[in-house]
């Protein structure tokens, strides 16, 4: 199963160095039977952007709680296959989350690695202040993560990790 995994560079910096990923509380985000039920209209794709769309919003959380020191208006969201049998669906907490068992990844199931472009640090920082906000129901708090959500995340193969780290 295709999990994404909400993350900072703090995050690919363990992955580069212990080969691994511990995903935060052990939660990810995946196309699940209640994602696709929630929708009544959408293919594979369409659920794949909604719940990696969550998983960059569970970044922008775990850079509201300042985990993350060098780039603290970047999200960053790791992309995984792992077995199913790895992988609890979690209906209850959202129709796109799941948990881990283990709640580490090998480096070996890093499918991708996105991260926002310098240019979306603006929009980023704004909705880290606005997320809490946003999720009460303030329409400019929604709208101010709506924007960063909206901005383009970067791709990058998971061979070029070792560069990313090294560059950033």
């Amino acid at each position: 199963m295709r999990v994404y995994i909400p993350a900072t560079f703090a995050l690919l910096q363990e992955l580069s160095e212990n080969g691994a990923i511990t995903a935060r509380s052990g939660y990810g985000f995946a196309v699940t039977p209640a994602l696709r039920e929630w929708f009544t209209e959408g293919d594979e794709e369409d659920f794949s952007e909604i719940a990696f769309d969550d998983a960059s919003r569970a970044s922008l959380r775990l850079l509201a709680i300042g985990d993350e020191e060098r780039f603290p208006h970047r999200r960053v969201v790791v992309s995984v296959d792992v077995p199913d049998e790895n992988v609890t669906l979690e209906p209850n907490l959202g129709e796109a989350v799941v948990s881990l068992k283990p709640a580490q990844v090998g480096f070996d199931a890093v499918a991708a690695i996105h991260v926002d472009v310098e240019a979306s640090e603006g929009a980023t920082a704004k909705a880290i202040a606005s997320v809490d906000a946003a999720d009460l129901g303030d329409e400019e708090a929604e709208l101010a993560v709506g924007d960063a959500l909206d901005n383009f995340m970067a791709w990058y193969d998971p061979s070029e990790l070792g560069v990313l780290v090294q560059l950033l």
